[in-house]
């Protein structure tokens, strides 16, 4: 869930990143160059600013997707542990059981 909703985020930027830059170039065009000179700065420096923490998300997404699989992974190893021990406890009661059935044989086989 939390991978598919960084990717939906990431969409998101890149939407909103798209509008963006299509109004700059609108807005640059109806500009002469050297008006254009400091917005195209602030843009850059911008875009560089959104590339990070678009790496910085991806990274995020990345220790959690590795988390998610370790937690996975303690979970089956739980489960495996988890179903030795019932066959075990299983296999010890039937032991137990005959046990106890063979020791009641050899009492009622003892004379009085």
């Amino acid at each position: 869930e939390l991978w598919i909703s960084l990717e939906e985020h990431q969409d998101a930027l890149e939407l909103i990143m798209s509008k963006y830059r299509k109004q700059m170039l609108q807005l640059l065009q109806g500009r002469k160059g050297e008006d254009a000179e400091p917005v195209l700065k602030i843009h850059q420096a911008n875009s560089l600013e959104i590339a990070s923490q678009i790496d910085r998300m991806c990274e995020m997404g990345e220790v959690m997707r590795k988390a998610v699989q370790v937690d996975d992974d303690q979970f089956f190893k739980v489960q495996e542990k988890l179903a030795q021990l019932e066959l075990e406890n299983k296999e010890l009661r039937e032991l137990l059981s005959i046990s106890k059935e063979s020791f009641e044989v050899g009492r009622e086989d003892l004379p009085d």
